[in-house]
Parts: C-alpha cells; sequence; structure tokens
C-alpha cells in the first residue's frame, strides 16, 4: 500500500510495517492543519520521516495551507541571528504567518543556550496557533540533549505535544534497502 499525495509524492507503506495506515490516512485528510495541531515523526535514519513529512507538506500546500520547510539547525541559526541584529520578533512574525512549519532533521545537531531560548519563542509563538510538524531520530526523552537544558526541553515538549499525533516508526533504512538486499552492506540492530 502506497500512501500518495495528488502531486504523486510516494512512500510504501508496506515497507515500514510499524506505520499505522489509518494515521497516517487521517493526517492526510489535513485535520491537524485545519485544527492547529502537531506532527511528529520519530525513528531512525532512512526510515522515510523526512518523506512523509514533506508528503503532508505538499498535501497541506494543494489544500491552499502555507507550509514553509526548514532543516532545524538552519532554523536555530537564523533566529540566533535575528535575535543578534535585534531582530528576533520580526523573524518570529514572519514565521508565524505560515500555516504549516516543518522543522527537519531535530537532533542531528545540538542547539547552543541562545538558541534553545529563541526555538522556544518560535513555539510559544506558534502554540494552538499554527500547526508544526517536526521530524527526529531522537525519542523524545533525549530532547533535553538537544537543547542542553531538559527544563527548557519539557517546556518545548510540553507545547508541542500538547494538540499532537506522534508517528514513531521502526524499521530499516529505505535507502539501504537495496545494497542490503544485494548482499552490499548489512544494517546493525
Amino acid at each position: 500500500m502506497f500512501f500518495t499525495t495528488s502531486l504523486k509524492v510516494k512512500f510504501d507503506l508496506d515497507f515500514q510495517p510499524s506505520i499505522d495506515k489509518a494515521v497516517i490516512s487521517d493526517l492526510a485528510s489535513l485535520r491537524f492543519a485545519h485544527n492547529a495541531e502537531n506532527l511528529v515523526f520519530l525513528g531512525p535514519p532512512g526510515v522515510g520521516k523526512s518523506h512523509l513529512a514533506i508528503a503532508m507538506g505538499i498535501a497541506a500546500v494543494t489544500a491552499g495551507f502555507k507550509v514553509y520547510f526548514v532543516n532545524a539547525g538552519t532554523l536555530v541559526e537564523g533566529l540566533k541571528n535575528a535575535n543578534l541584529k535585534g531582530l528576533l520578533d520580526k523573524k518570529l512574525k514572519a514565521l508565524a504567518k505560515y500555516d504549516v512549519l516543518i522543522v527537519d532533521e531535530m537532533g542531528y545537531l545540538p542547539f547552543d543556550s541562545e538558541g534553545a531560548h529563541c526555538f522556544f519563542q518560535l513555539i510559544s509563538r506558534r502554540y494552538e496557533r499554527n500547526s508544526m510538524i517536526f521530524t527526529s531520530n531522537k525519542s523524545y526523552g533525549e530532547w533535553g540533549d538537544i537543547f542542553h537544558d531538559h527544563v527548557i526541553a519539557a517546556a518545548i515538549l510540553d507545547r508541542i505535544l500538547h494538540h499532537c499525533t506522534t508517528v514513531n516508526i521502526k524499521g530499516e533504512s529505505y535507502r539501504l534497502k537495496e545494497r542490503m538486499k544485494h548482499g552490499l552492506t548489512t544494517m546493525q540492530k
């Protein structure tokens, strides 16, 4: 079974059997965007987190929502730069105009204290007003390591998870499946 957007973005749900097809079908209805709810795709590299986030973004754009996709590290550096120039509020207002903000690769690189505080302000500004989609290879218990501050991580997660659907993907890397099929690489479990 494939999840397909109107622009023919396909995701092979059979390759990742840990994904509940009914949940993906519900998410594709864009109820989350209409209700200013969040989505979080968790799992190891290569399982399709970014692919699903992009597919949801494309579906939202097709339905008339304003969507912005950004890598987490790039987003935080931009927020810090705006803060340094005294323009953080302006940057937060600019990001608030998007109905859906997709933040890809949370946790691949940790944030410093300033970055964590700027990110918290973004989350607070969007809380219960606009949707966010996150992808992360870190469990929620590890988000304190991302922010180097368990208190701010708890405050961020409290706001994100209040109205949120989490899709925890367990499985093999889609990127490596062909190499594995031909015996060119092995996966560590």
